[in-house]
């Protein structure tokens, strides 16, 4: 079932009487007949919504004739499905039934009703942009992948020839992933002065890339780190360097991606359904060479928060001056598992702040959170801008 929301600026008498008829004369003005989407069975209305039945559109666009309001975000007027298929069948996105219009409401009313909202983001929006989460039926645990640890990270050499052999090998797919319809309307959420504070949990740098700013909580992968003096180089630069050790590996990578996966040529090499990148250990255990610092010889390491490592002091006082300071706290695609995240919705609450989750299964807040919406957040959050004008909020 697919759901067309009107902004709230629309003629109302269009969004309460609009025939079928006019709805197909409108929307095939704005696509065209050759792209003209299908009808099946019938429709239904409430309040500013109108419910089509089995509607499949045979192309993706935005449709001129339905008109932004003056307070609009850049967001598309109208939100058409995103192309999920693909990653479900590669089992990175996990099942869930679409949002419905009372889950739309009662998102809006939150924002409407919010005037320093403070938003915390996890794996789940990432998992829209084809990148694998931890702990949905789905992810990486499922398969019974277990993230190294900074004590392991620092402490074993073979652990971390084998974790950089590996992020080497993905990186290419992982720096090719593009911002979600989540990563999107967060941005446009964020301009339109929706949003006062913003902490994401992911590393991927997908925020940055819809034109958002976050404090990043558990780091990035973007930045390579030196234990020992601290000096940080641009992940690019690192992939470079390792390129520049092991010349054979960026062959075998090619191999890897156009055919013979899992062949000698290709170091044994295996793309997995979840994107990440199985490496027979003979190869990155005996041909592989990790950089060292440029400076002093130190170990590098990802810029990122491993488990098992403290979030720094700064990053960690900030996030909870914002928690405490809100007076609403939104978790968009986090379970809150990890304690550094769990914390700050604490907090807020103890603070007295409005909560709400967006996320697909159980979380560790589900139990002090009032407003718990089961679904995508690439799904919802698009239908929650185009429900009507969020206008800035008043100070």
């Amino acid at each position: 079932m697919a759901l067309i929301a009107f902004p709230r600026s629309f003629p109302l008498s269009y969004s309460l009487i609009i025939s079928k008829g006019e709805v197909i004369s409108k929307i095939k003005q704005g696509f065209g007949d050759d792209r003209m989407p299908k009808f099946h069975m019938g429709f239904m209305h409430k309040r500013n919504y109108l419910r089509l039945k089995n509607l499949s559109f045979q192309s993706y666009g935005t449709t001129p004739w339905l008109r932004r309001c003056n307070h609009s975000t850049d967001a598309p007027a109208l939100t058409i499905f995103e192309k999920t298929d693909f990653l479900r069948e590669k089992k990175i996105l996990p099942h869930a039934e679409p949002p419905s219009m009372k889950d739309v409401d009662l998102l809006y009313d939150f924002f409407y009703q919010s005037h320093k909202l403070a938003v915390l983001t996890g794996a789940g929006i990432s998992t829209e942009s084809g990148i694998p989460d931890y702990r949905s039926p789905n992810g990486a645990y499922s398969s019974g992948f277990k993230p190294i640890t900074h004590q392991e990270f620092v402490r074993s050499n073979r652990a971390r020839k084998r974790y950089w052999a590996r992020s080497y090998a993905g990186w290419r797919r992982f720096n090719a992933a593009q911002p979600s319809a989540a990563h999107r309307s967060i941005a446009s959420l964020e301009k339109a002065g929706r949003i006062h504070f913003m902490i994401t949990q992911n590393v991927d740098r997908l925020h940055h890339r819809a034109g958002s700013a976050p404090l990043e909580l558990h780091g990035t992968v973007y930045s390579v780190v030196c234990l020992n003096c601290g000096t940080a180089i641009d992940r690019s630069l690192f992939q470079d360097e390792v390129k520049v050790l092991n010349p054979k590996w960026a062959e075998a990578i090619e191999s890897l991606e156009h055919g013979n996966p899992g062949s000698e040529k290709s170091f044994g090499m295996k793309l997995r359904p979840d994107a990440d990148v199985e490496i027979d250990e003979k190869f990155w255990e005996d041909n592989f060479d990790v950089p060292c610092c440029n400076k002093c010889n130190g170990l590098l390491k990802p810029d990122v928060v491993f488990f098992g490592d403290n979030v720094p002091k700064d990053r960690a006082t900030e996030a909870m001056n914002a928690a405490k300071g809100c007076d609403s706290f939104l978790v968009l695609g986090s379970s809150l598992m990890t304690f550094s995240a769990f914390r700050l919705a604490r907090a807020a609450f103890d603070s007295g702040a409005s909560i709400a989750i967006v996320n697909v299964g159980k979380t560790r807040a589900d139990d002090f959170v009032p407003l718990r919406i089961n679904a995508r957040v690439g799904e919802v959050l698009p239908r929650v801008i185009e429900v009507g004008c969020l206008t800035i909020p008043s100070t």
